[in-house]
């Protein structure tokens, strides 16, 4: 039976928030480098990257570029330089949208298909199997049966997300921030109007829903799904949020590092992706850092998931407001609140909040007492005692056992969890201890101290006793040095795959593509007639906007959403009016309802 590592993958904005992600349990983090990511505020120097690409491989830890956009014409030969830039640094894969890249002279670097390649059937992810892809980056969308079918239909290694934000549309289809604002999704410049606040009227405008944030999803949470979604076939369980701070990324790595090692424990089956174990100073809670509440998206069956009311962080639910006083509030909680932490609560559908002055026991003392009343329900969006405590330093150790043996000169060998060893000979004379009891325990005491390095001396053995004497300080000169042998043995032993990338020309499952096959270059377009397609429109990003155009497909439904859906209930049933428009500051998107595949098209008017 072949074991499955399970790959837990961080998203890093930084270098710093790389290292805490790999010190929480981070199997693997990916990031952005100076250009060409879908986060463009969020670049990094080769640098940088080769700094965490170092750092992570001591662990057995991967590092992953991202060049996630689509590349204009003049661009492709600065995205192939910056690749080979990136492999030379150290990285391990490059996550990629632009099959133009293909057409390029790629270093032997991995490549794994990015979820903006619109991954959602067993047909896409063979041909990205077969073109040379190294893993393949599925839809959100997806639910298990339709994973499974997938993983049945290839053999390479498939990813998820399995938390943070979502983007409402099919990633990779979404072309509502380019046509509304000129700044493209899939060129990492998104104006996100996917969050804003907008009118539901219908054909003669009348309103139906005001000024709610109807496109806005919830974040994604498949804490209680690992599992399943590993006997599906996922081994790489990815967290979203390459913007998000370092003590986000902390505290979700930790909450799922803990998840998955629990799985593993239980199931032969699969085993960690890389080595050591993360030693924190805090508990993860997901509800105490960024959350617009949670929804586990289709992935078991379709619920209400859209956080219509505010697209910003609501955080943890702590009760209901019992009392009021001129400049305080009692509250039924059994949280323990602190001077410092942020709450907010919905008035009229409107999201409030103030920060807290002052705590006396039930008693709360805020900045301001606006909105605030009696029944009123509170949230904390901001725990300053948690957020304290995620600002601590984090580490990560390998276990390793250290031998002192004696029978051909005094030589000390430590060994660590992957069975990787070094040793180290000591040179100067040594005489016998007049207390050999006393010598060997100090030996073993001194020995067991991993101190600053990143190994945790899970035993030591002495072979054979009594051991000589030598003065406690000379002892720890050479444990350290023995560590640092040890830990450049690591990094000596690490294994980085190479890929060799090779013209193909099975064909591609559309036979003809329009402005949603984004081929914004010719490498692109050379790449899709090479494997049967004809592209017949170039990308959104290089053709005037028209009434129309499709602008987001999404299987996120508002009829079903608002309790309407056409397909679960009888036309006499049916509330809504048969045209739905969106409507923002004058402007008007149609609405177009898919019942059969169960998908919401946007489109210009």
């Amino acid at each position: 039976m072949a074991i499955i590592p399970l790959e837990l993958l961080a998203p890093a904005k930084d270098y710093q928030t790389g290292v805490a992600a790999i010190n929480c349990g981070a199997d693997a983090v990916y990031i952005g480098g100076p250009k060409f990511g879908a986060r463009a505020a969020v670049g990094n120097s080769i640098a940088d990257i080769e700094k965490l690409a170092t750092y992570a491989h001591r662990y057995s830890s991967k590092v992953y570029l991202v060049i996630n956009t689509l590349l204009y014409e003049n661009e492709v030969a600065q995205a192939v330089a910056l690749a080979h830039q990136a492999w030379n640094s150290g990285i391990d894969a490059l996550i990629i949208q632009d099959f133009g890249l293909l057409e390029t002279a790629l270093p032997p670097i991995p490549l794994f298909a990015s979820t903006q390649t619109n991954n959602t059937t067993p047909e896409k992810g063979k041909f990205l199997e077969n073109a040379g892809f190294s893993r393949v980056i599925l839809a959100r969308e997806l639910n298990l049966k339709q994973i499974a079918e997938i993983r049945q239909a290839t053999s390479v290694p498939l990813e998820s997300f399995v938390h943070g934000a979502l983007c409402v549309s099919y990633s990779g289809q979404c072309y509502l921030s380019q046509a509304l604002t000129g700044r493209s999704a899939n060129r990492g410049a998104c104006a996100q109007p996917c969050r804003m606040a907008y009118n539901l009227i219908d054909d003669k405008g009348n309103r139906i829903e005001k000024n709610q944030h109807l496109l806005s999803l919830r974040d994604l949470n498949l804490t209680n799904h690992i599992e399943e979604l590993a006997k599906a076939g996922i081994s790489s369980f990815k967290i979203e949020g390459r913007l998000k701070d370092e003590g986000y990324v902390k505290n979700t790595v930790r909450h799922y590092r803990s998840v998955i090692d629990k799985i593993i424990e239980n199931n032969e089956s699969f085993a960690k992706a890389s080595s050591g174990n993360p030693t924190t100073n805090f508990t993860p809670d997901l509800e105490r850092s960024f959350s617009r509440g949670f929804t586990n998206y289709f992935l078991d069956s379709r619920k209400e998931m859209a956080s219509r009311f505010t697209p910003k962080s609501v955080g943890k639910r702590i009760g209901l407001v019992t009392g009021i006083e001129a400049s305080s509030f009692k509250i039924n909680t059994t949280e323990r609140l602190s001077n410092g932490d942020g709450i907010c609560f919905f008035v009229n559908q409107q999201l409030l909040g103030t920060n807290i002055n002052q705590v006396e026991g039930n008693r709360i003392f805020p900045n301001s007492m606006e909105g605030i009343t009696k029944g009123i329900e509170v949230f904390r969006n901001f725990d300053k005692a948690f957020n304290d405590s995620l600002s601590r330093e984090v580490s990560r150790k390998v276990n390793a056992t250290i031998t002192l043996g004696m029978e051909s000169g005094l030589t000390i060998t430590a060994i660590d969890e992957d069975g990787i060893a070094a040793s180290i000979t000591i040179g100067e004379e040594t005489t016998p201890s007049t207390n050999p009891e006393k010598a060997t325990q100090t030996w073993i005491d001194q020995l067991s101290k991993g101190g600053d390095s990143m190994f945790n001396i899970s035993g030591v053995s002495i072979e054979p006793t009594p051991a000589p004497f030598l003065p406690v300080g000379r002892i720890n000169a050479l444990r350290r040095e023995l560590l640092n042998a040890l830990e450049e043995q690591r990094v000596k032993n690490y294994y980085r795959e190479t890929k060799q990338h090779i013209p193909t020309q099975h064909p591609y499952p559309e036979k003809e593509l329009m402005f949603s096959g984004n081929v914004v270059n010719s490498y692109a377009r050379r790449f899709f007639e090479r494997h049967g397609s004809k592209v017949l429109q170039d990308g959104y990003e290089l053709i005037p906007s028209n009434a129309g155009d499709t602008v987001m497909t999404t299987k996120y439904c508002l009829r079903y959403e608002l309790g309407d859906c056409l397909k679960d209930r009888a036309p006499k049933e049916i509330q809504l009016p048969a045209k739905l428009f969106l409507e923002n500051n004058g402007k008007r998107l149609a609405l177009e309802f898919d019942c059969p595949r169960c998908e919401m098209k946007i489109k210009l008017t």
